[in-house]
């Protein structure tokens, strides 16, 4: 039998591996992962990028006009990084295919991770409705995305098995 597990982008489990050095820990994330229901994936470090990093946006355009080749990520100083976001996204998918992810709790705002919203390319600290790289890639593979700010019992129990689904709904800290 094949167990399928839920995707969380690293720094909701803890990993101090966001653009700034830091982590946006979620205690949803860290137990799914300690207990063996989801697997973290950081698209910026898999794809080689430094900790700390310099910010990116996606500029002139969405994640979709990306992999169509219509827009570019770039980074704050001028530096275009669409390719380095791009394989990013590649090589979460892999990981997602490989462990049979169907649903994706993802950093909301990212350039990579973003699901309902991502910087609007300005680097002025405004955000716009879309998604980044990998969460259009994952959603473009059929798989289900979710922001952080939907991390929630309700949204991950379809997507756990049902000795954890009784644990989840027991404990009183998510509830």
């Amino acid at each position: 039998m094949k167990i399928a597990l839920i995707l969380i982008s690293s720094c909701l489990a803890g990993f101090e591996v966001r653009y700034d050095g830091s982590a946006a820990t979620n205690k949803l994330a860290v137990w799914l992962v300690t207990h063996g229901q989801a697997i973290t994936t950081c698209p910026e470090i898999m794809a080689g990028f430094d900790i700390p990093r310099s910010p990116a946006e996606i500029v002139n355009g969405t994640a979709s006009d990306v992999l169509d080749n219509k827009a570019i990520v770039q980074e704050i100083n001028g530096k275009n990084v669409t390719d380095k976001y791009r394989l990013g996204a590649d090589l979460v998918l892999k990981i997602a295919k490989e462990n049979h992810v169907t649903a994706a709790f993802l950093k909301d705002g990212s350039p990579s991770c973003g699901n309902c919203s991502v910087y609007d390319g300005t680097f002025t600290g405004q955000k716009i409705s879309g998604r980044g790289i990998t969460a259009e890639v994952l959603k473009k593979n059929g798989i289900k995305t979710f922001s952080d700010n939907e991390l929630s019992v309700e949204n991950v129990l379809p997507f756990v098995d049902d000795v954890v689904k009784e644990s989840l709904l027991n404990i009183t800290i998510f509830n």
